[in-house]
């Protein structure tokens, strides 16, 4: 159930224009299309649908209509000539209105034609090669808003898409009690239509998600990598737009606590991204947000780290703390789920004995680090008074009375 995010930038060269006479003719025809899309840009933040249809296809507006936009722009970046018009490569910004503290950015690829006065209009507008999907891609977009989040759905019934913002509404507050109130105190949640379709969203094979319940993905400033039952995150600061994205067939899987669980984890990786950087382990960053999942529950450790009681009973408990490794998706699946127990159980052992706040210092004191070497050793000694071995040692015997 659970994380992820990587967010890769590449660089989109202009082309010449074949047969226009060299880099003027291409200036002219950039700017030309540039024009097209800010009047169509225009047209969506306007809700206006007949001015959209004079820039072309209506297809996207049909799809995006119940999305609350507070931006949406296109920058051109190349646009190549063809017999019938032009294949435009461009920079799309959005945000979500009253969600979103940075836009999203998305390299999209847009088919163009021409009519017989010359006016360029959109025939096709798709993800560009090696982009993700956005949602609209997928089909229209139903929209469901809470108290604390906005839930968007394809092929969903309202009445799912507002069970799920029910659980969002839940998971803020919960979230927000134990983290405090610095951060957004919204959540983005997606729901496509299938596993194919979350895998379309994250660009990755769906077998990467099968049995994952959700994951948190968002834009980070450094290459990340995590496994979903998680999330990811640039330095202290500002934090842009993340979205909470939705397995259907492994969440429809879950009862009731299961999925408020799942939301709320997913809740914390959102409150917690500033301070989720390349200096923080993978164990602390899903181990912190799993802590916050269950709290409230009635779940017993056993009970919520099967697998690692199972292996504590055998007499097989771990040397040493989970590696960001344990927690790739190809992992096997027994040792995958024993990296994400052992991980809650290392947060739930440090906020009972030394206390929840120091808990949350403790990961802000991991995730202000500089580097990754050093981070958890110095805040260990400074938050918590104690050493790498210590601490390991502890989390040992923890997991000896705990799940023996």
């Amino acid at each position: 159930m659970r994380r992820i995010a990587a967010v890769g930038l590449g660089l989109l060269l202009v082309a010449p224009l074949a047969g226009c006479g060299g880099p003027a003719a291409t200036d002219s025809a950039q700017a030309e299309v540039q024009r097209v899309l800010d009047r169509r840009a225009g047209a969506l933040l306007r809700h206006d649908e007949t001015a959209y249809g004079t820039t072309g296809t209506r297809t996207q507006y049909t799809r995006l209509r119940a999305l609350p936009l507070a931006s949406w722009a296109y920058r051109v970046t190349a646009v190549h000539r063809t017999p019938s018009g032009a294949t435009v490569d461009a920079d799309l910004r959005y945000r979500v209105a009253g969600y979103d503290g940075a836009p999203v950015e998305a390299h999209r690829t847009l088919t163009l034609g021409r009519t017989a006065d010359g006016k360029w209009y959109v025939s096709a507008d798709r993800p560009a090669r090696q982009a993700v999907q956005q949602l609209w891609d997928q089909g229209t977009v139903t929209a469901v808003r809470g108290t604390n989040g906005l839930v968007m759905g394809i092929g969903r019934s309202t009445a799912e898409l507002r069970a799920v913002a029910r659980m969002a509404d839940r998971a803020v507050p919960a979230v927000s009690r134990e983290w405090g109130a610095d951060w957004t105190r919204r959540v983005v949640v997606l729901v496509p239509r299938s596993l194919q379709g979350m895998a379309s969203l994250l660009g990755s094979p769906a077998a990467d998600y099968r049995g994952i319940a959700a994951v948190t993905t968002g834009e980070v400033s450094e290459a990340e990598h995590g496994s979903s039952r998680t999330g990811s995150g640039t330095g202290p600061g500002k934090a842009p737009a993340d979205r909470v994205i939705v397995n259907p067939e492994a969440y429809a899987l879950l009862g009731d606590v299961g999925r408020q669980v799942v939301l709320t984890h997913e809740t914390t990786h959102v409150a917690t991204r500033a301070y989720t950087t390349a200096a923080t382990p993978l164990w602390l960053s899903e181990g912190y947000a799993d802590w916050i999942g269950y709290l409230g529950t009635d779940r017993t450790p056993a009970q919520a780290a099967p697998e690692l009681a199972r292996a504590v009973k055998e007499g097989q408990v771990p040397d040493a703390l989970p590696t960001d490794k344990d927690f790739g998706f190809t992992s096997d699946p027994t040792e995958l789920a024993q990296a994400y127990e052992g991980g809650w159980l290392a947060c739930r052992m440090i906020a009972g004995q030394w206390g929840t706040a120091r808990l949350d210092a403790f990961y802000r004191a991991v995730g202000t680090h500089r580097t990754r070497s050093g981070a958890v050793e110095q805040a260990l000694h400074k938050v918590l008074g104690t050493t790498p071995e210590a601490f390991t040692a502890r989390w040992r015997r923890y997991l000896r009375a705990q799940l023996g």
